[in-house]
């Protein structure tokens, strides 16, 4: 009998572990942990979305004549790790050997790699074949590159693939539209609701079960609102082809008070978990876009963002790991401020985006960059800190796609492995794209006196203190220039309200 497990981010019908399945002798393996819902201090919607769609994907499968053993949070024997629960079934079923499929996150595949001595029986850890990049194919693209940039592996993605070409061309003429892409909301446009999702009886006893069982974390059960089955993720799909993406493209950086989920997708997490594909995605996008029903600057947009970055990450964290979570460029030391874990804060761009944050699990890709990330950099908060934050409080984060997001774009902390330059900013960059500083307690324009913008000051403040690390680099020459022109006594003020500021972190 062959044992076949199952991990909570793997819940795709296409799973290699499963392709040549035999429902009449073979058993799958699903099993809830507390090691997997510790392992950080997971948001509350995180640790209920991937039960609800490990018990749903359990239903599946049992409906489909497949035996499955699934093991509870909750059931008294459960020994709440991976490793227990795998040794358990295998003696208590009496397996021959174990399937499964490579994992997301370089400590799973430690553990995996040491089942088969453990167990005793032997152990098939097959490729995850659900992405449309592999991993030797990355490795290959990335051997004896001195620069490892996302737009080149894109295009070589859209090369393979077919993804929005016209013959060996892009469609349009160009790659990429980005600089088409960065409009702020307009004060009238209200963006359409996402869809809504019924909660079932499944997905009530799980949220039950969560709020008893980690009363503490960060983050709030109430806005649950996530696909937790394949059909709601085809349904989540459907409804942002229709309704947002058409806008996507225009609106994607930007930022808006009371505007949580703008012309996104939130595709993320039924992306990451397993519920949906890449490749189809990708190509219902396309068939807007070849249909008339979406514009070109969004489609590519989008489709940037799964075939480009998704994939990207994903090779860059399996390629450098696991000294890739240890690097830090920049030196930083300074814990989390508590204002990341809900403290008050009078800044009201870091207000919202944490606001958003704590409610649903949720901010969009430049409220993570731009926003908290931007902050965390100019901060100089230790990358360890600012990684398990974002790893614990979004409901898509899984290390693999977190950590060189977090490490490489937000914080720097990479050196320039993923970004040529540190994505740092002053609140103009914010001012820009949102609205949020007009009812702010902070005036954006100002970088030293008692209203001063935080971001300000704590932007030049970094510039100065890493002005010789970033010497040659020639894409930080301008704010170095602008730094090598400024009056003594100004940079002097702005470095001391930094001090002030960061020291009153404390």
């Amino acid at each position: 009998m062959t044992l076949r497990l199952v991990l909570g981010d793997q819940l795709s019908r296409s799973l290699s572990a499963l392709e040549d399945l035999d429902p009449a002798t073979d058993t799958v393996l699903l099993a809830e942990v507390m090691g997997e819902c510790e392992y950080v201090p997971h948001h509350p919607q995180k640790i209920a979305l991937v039960l609800s769609a490990m018990r749903h994907f359990a239903q599946a499968l049992t409906a489909r004549g497949v035996q499955v053993r699934h093991v509870a949070l909750d059931d008294p024997a459960n020994r709440q790790t991976l490793s227990g629960e795998l040794a358990r079934a295998v003696a208590e079923l009496g397996a021959e050997r174990v399937v499964c499929t490579a994992p997301g996150e370089w400590r799973v595949q430690q553990a995996m790699e040491g089942w088969e001595a453990a167990l005793g029986v032997p152990v098939e850890i097959r490729a995850d074949t659900r992405f449309l990049c592999s991993l030797p194919w990355f490795r290959q693209w990335a051997a004896g590159r001195k620069q490892l940039r996302m737009e080149f592996f894109y295009r070589e993605m859209r090369r393979a693939t077919g993804l929005l070409m016209e013959g060996d061309q892009p469609a349009g003429g160009q790659w990429n539209f980005d600089a088409e892409n960065r409009r702020a909301l307009p004060r009238d446009l209200v963006p359409p609701a996402p869809p809504r999702f019924a909660q079932d009886a499944i997905t009530c006893e799980v949220l039950a079960l969560v709020a008893g069982r980690f009363p503490a974390n960060f983050g709030s059960l109430d806005g649950f609102n996530w696909p937790v089955t394949a059909k709601d993720a085809q349904a989540a799909l459907k409804h942002f082809v229709a309704t947002r993406l058409a806008q996507f493209g225009d609106y994607q950086d930007a930022m808006a008070e009371g505007q949580a989920t703008l012309f996104h997708s939130l595709l993320s997490t039924s992306l990451n978990l397993g519920l949906l594909l890449p490749r189809e995605v990708c190509e219902a996008a396309e068939a807007a876009y070849r249909a008339g029903a979406a514009p070109l600057n969004a489609v590519e947009g989008f489709i940037r963002q799964v075939l480009g970055w998704r994939e990207y990450v994903r090779g860059l964290y399996w390629l450098h790991m696991p000294g890739y979570a240890g690097l830090n460029a920049l030196e930083a030391t300074r814990p989390l401020p508590a204002m990341y874990w809900g403290a008050p804060t009078t800044m009201a761009c870091m207000r919202a985006a944490i606001g958003q944050t704590r409610d649903l699990a949720y901010a969009h890709h430049i409220q993570r960059l731009m926003v908290t990330g931007n902050f965390a950099l100019l901060a100089g908060v230790a990358p360890a800190a600012i990684n398990e934050w974002y790893l614990a409080v979004y409901a898509d984060a899984f290390e693999w796609v977190e950590l060189p997001n977090t490490h490489g774009m937000a914080i720097w902390a990479d050196g320039g492995i993923m970004a040529s330059k540190p994505y740092a900013a002053s609140g103009a960059y914010i001012n820009r794209m949102s609205d949020h500083c007009r009812g702010c307690a902070h005036d954006v324009k100002a970088a030293t006196g008692p209203k001063a913008c935080p971001f300000n000051f704590l932007y030049w403040d970094f510039i100065a203190r890493h002005a010789e690390r970033f010497r040659g680099n020639p894409r930080m020459a301008m704010p170095l220039a602008t730094l090598g022109k400024m009056d003594a006594g100004k940079l002097a003020a702005m470095r001391g309200e930094a001090a002030r500021f960061l020291e009153g972190l404390a």
